[in-house]
Formats: structure tokens, C-alpha cells, sequence
């Protein structure tokens, strides 16, 4: 068979190894780890992984920005936990998000609420609460202050803005012409003065231009325009800007070709911009909000083959998990073409590709592919199949109750 003709694997994050032909992870085997947990599928997390992301990731950038999770990208309790010892603030999306926070030890003045359609009930949770809410409309704001009246609470409230740009070379774009998100740029200073009359604790900007990007100089780009955006809202509104949340955006390499972000170069360019500021902004507290870039590579999903089939000449290896747990490495994520995450047999790690071979899950549909004619070792009923940067948007994303086979287990480590 010629493996040339298939479809290329996703780049294997760095820090794996392996021990007589069995991944490690972490110092553990990837077949220690399942007969712990009792069963597959499992997800497991790195925390040393993710310990050293985030200390590589404040090493790189100035001083003074502070770095946020988004949560939405992996909310599982013992990972937060950790997280929650590792960043400065936490970004929710929603009154469960909120209680994951709390229940994780963060101080409500360091989460901060962002998402278009929030209910009544929610703002009301958050304003008890203490935390910042991240405004999407005026509507929202009214909602916001009328329910901070009658609650008796002072309202900690920042506004979205739809810039008048996007994050080039962005997975999903959040900003730039009609969006759903935020407060369109012109209407911003007139909110702003808004809600600095009305009393309610007035906390800045939220500008978020596009997620899942390996451009560095797109980047570089859109942060330098977020800066500038908000001091010159700032300044029309004739108001302080306390606080800045310059958004996500950096990707992880998940499909060959893709190459990892130069954050030395964006953590420089940002320190020049903000060093640029002038003296009104010297006490403005920048952050950035990042989700998959600080958790997605750390995650390794695990499933057992259940079955090796041939059809029409082709290799077919049935797992026990599939698209319910890996909804993003089966290409339907917001995937415009299926690519290959990376993907290997984890009790023949290292081993060479000796056939082309279809992974595919335990579901009823031909969505179910987990890796699509890809270079691997012989692999067999029992076998097991790890598919990386799996750390961010699988068991938080995934349609777990689809065809009732439940979710995954998940461990940290």
C-alpha cells in the first residue's frame, strides 16, 4: 500500500514519549492510565502541561497584562481548579460557567461575563455575585442597571465591541461588519457615558476580534488595533478606561502544515504598544482571555478499537468513542474541509506506518471519523487510539448525548 496517498496527521505536540511501545503521558502509560480510570473512552489532562503553557506564555508577554481563561474551553472541575491557581481572572459565558468559577475559588472580581441573549436571571446572579459584566447592547445595559436598582447592588459593567475589524487568519471571526456580538464601535461612547452617570461601577472594554489563529502577525496586527480602539473610545466618551480585555485569538497547530505562534515577537510588539500609551493610561489593566491555547494542547483523548474491518480494500479501525467526545477532530467544528488531527495507535507509539487506515467511531453515521486514510502501524481489537490537542472543545463541545452513549471519563494528572 502506498501511505504517500493518504491524508497527513496533525503535528503531535511536543512532551510525548514512549516506553516499549506505549504512550506516555505525563510519566504515565497511556494503558496504566485507562485501567486506573476502568474504561474508555477517557480524556486525560497534563497538568504539568499546563503549568508550563501558561509560565512559557507570561514569560513572553509584558509585564503588565494579565492573563484570563476563557472556561468555555474545557470546564472540568479539577482542571479549573488548577487553572484557577495559574491565571488572573476567569471568562464565562453563562450562570453555569459562573457557579464552575466560583466553585473553582476565583474571586468574583476576577471573572468577568461575556455572550450575547443573557437572561434577566443571569445578570441578576452576576451583579449579586460582584462579577464584571461584559455588556453586548444597550438593551443589556438598561436590563443591567434596572435589575442593580432593584437588587440594591452597584453593577460592575464593561461594554463588547464590535470593532470595525477582525482577527485575520481567525478559525471564527467575532468581529468586524454585522456580528451578533457587542456594541458596534460608534454607539460605544455614548453607552460609556451612560452608564458612568448612572452610578454603576464603570469597567471598560471587551474587544475580541477572531479566535483559533496561527498568523502571527495578524495577531500582532489586531492587538495593536484593540489598543488603540479602546483609548480612542475612551477619549470620545470623555471617561477612564480602568480596564481592557484585548480578547483571544491564538491557535494551536492541530493539522499538518500548521506551524506553532512566535509569542516572543507578539508578547514584544504588544509591550511596545502599550508602552506607547500615554500618561492618562498609565493605571489601565490589560488582559488577554484564552481558551484553547492554554489547555488544548495538554488533553489526550483515548479510545479502545473495538473492531478491525476491511471494506472494499479498505482498513477500517472501529473505536469506542468518536465525534459524541471529538466533535472538532471529526471535522465538524466549523471545519470548512476534513483535515487530519494528529492522531496515533497509542500501544504502538513510535512505531512506523506501515498502512493507510480509516479511524472511526462507534456511531451511526458517516460523520464518525476520527482520522481519515492516515499512515499508521498495524493496530487491532484492543489496541488504543489517542488523539491529541484534545484538551480544549472535545468533552465541552461534543453532542455526548447523541445515540445514548454517554460521556467520556476525564482525569487530570
Amino acid at each position: 500500500m502506498t501511505l504517500a496517498a493518504g491524508k497527513k496527521l496533525g503535528p503531535i505536540p511536543k512532551g510525548f514519549g514512549a516506553a516499549n511501545g506505549v504512550l506516555m503521558i505525563a510519566g504515565h502509560k497511556a494503558t496504566d492510565l485507562v485501567e486506573r480510570a476502568g474504561d474508555t473512552p477517557l480524556f486525560v489532562y497534563s497538568g504539568g502541561m499546563l503549568r508550563a503553557r501558561v509560565a512559557e506564555l507570561r514569560a513572553a508577554m509584558p509585564a503588565r497584562l494579565a492573563v484570563h481563561y476563557a472556561i468555555k474551553a474545557n470546564p472540568f472541575a479539577p482542571l479549573l481548579a488548577a487553572m484557577a491557581e495559574l491565571v488572573d481572572g476567569f471568562d464565562i459565558a453563562s450562570a453555569g460557567e459562573l457557579a464552575m468559577a466560583q466553585a473553582a475559588g476565583m474571586a468574583p472580581t476576577r471573572i468577568s461575563f461575556a455572550g450575547p441573549g443573557k437572561r434577566d436571571r443571569e445578570l441578576s446572579a452576576a451583579i449579586t455575585a460582584g462579577i464584571t459584566l461584559n455588556c453586548e447592547s444597550e438593551a443589556e445595559v438598561a436590563r443591567a442597571l434596572a435589575i442593580g436598582d432593584a437588587l440594591g447592588i452597584v453593577p460592575r459593567l464593561a461594554i463588547r465591541v464590535n470593532p470595525g475589524f477582525d482577527l485575520k487568519g481567525s478559525g471564527m471571526k467575532m468581529g468586524g461588519g454585522a456580528k451578533p456580538f457587542g456594541l458596534d464601535a460608534e454607539r460605544v461612547p455614548s453607552l460609556a457615558r451612560r452608564i458612568v452617570a448612572a452610578g454603576a461601577e464603570w469597567r471598560g472594554f471587551h474587544i475580541y476580534a477572531g479566535s483559533q489563529s496561527l498568523d502571527t502577525q495578524a495577531i500582532i496586527a489586531a492587538q495593536a488595533q484593540s489598543v488603540a480602539l479602546a483609548v480612542s473610545l475612551a477619549g470620545e466618551a470623555g471617561v477612564a478606561l480602568p480596564h481592557c480585555n484585548l480578547g483571544g485569538g491564538f491557535g494551536i497547530p492541530y493539522f499538518a502544515g500548521d506551524e506553532p505562534l512566535d509569542i516572543a515577537r507578539i508578547g514584544a510588539a504588544l509591550g511596545e504598544a502599550l508602552d506607547a500609551l500615554s500618561a492618562e493610561c498609565a493605571d489601565t489593566r490589560f488582559c488577554v482571555e484564552l481558551g484553547r491555547y492554554l489547555v488544548g494542547e495538554a488533553g489526550i483523548y483515548l479510545t479502545r478499537i473495538i473492531e478491525r474491518k476491511i471494506s472494499h480494500g479498505a482498513v477500517f479501525l472501529i473505536t469506542d468513542g468518536g465525534l459524541h467526545h471529538q466533535l472538532a477532530a471529526t471535522g465538524n467544528f466549523g471545519s470548512v474541509m476534513r483535515r487530519n488531527y494528529p492522531v496515533a495507535i497509542a500501544t504502538h507509539y513510535g512505531a512506523e506506518a506501515v498502512e493507510e487506515a480509516n479511524i472511526a467511531g462507534c456511531l451511526c453515521t458517516p460523520l464518525d471519523r476520527l482520522a481519515e486514510r492516515g499512515g499508521f502501524p498495524h493496530a487491532e481489537a484492543g489496541d488504543l487510539v489517542a488523539v491529541f490537542c484534545a484538551g480544549a472543545y472535545g468533552a465541552s463541545a461534543s453532542p455526548a448525548a447523541f445515540l445514548g452513549h454517554g460521556p467520556a471519563a476525564e482525569m487530570l494528572i
